[in-house]
């Protein structure tokens, strides 16, 4: 099972970017999505940005992991 998670880009070289997860920022690859912008909400798996997705999409997925985290302390 693979697992690909939201990001905002917040800045772009070339084909790398910095993204925001949670507070939290990476270093990822837009090789395989180079139309991205600063701004956009991207899934990110495996070090490669993969997909755009629209901003309600990515808080709403971002809110299902912090309920799942929830579960996984209470474990």
């Amino acid at each position: 099972m693979c697992l690909a998670v939201p990001a905002q880009i917040t800045e772009r070289r070339e084909y790398m970017a910095t993204v925001t997860v949670s507070g939290v920022t990476r270093q990822v690859s837009l090789m395989l999505l180079p139309e991205a912008a600063v701004g956009d909400y991207v899934l990110i798996h495996a070090g490669f940005a993969i997909q755009a997705i629209d901003e309600a999409e990515a808080r709403r997925t971002l809110e299902l992991f912090k309920e799942l985290e929830q579960y996984a302390v209470d474990s």
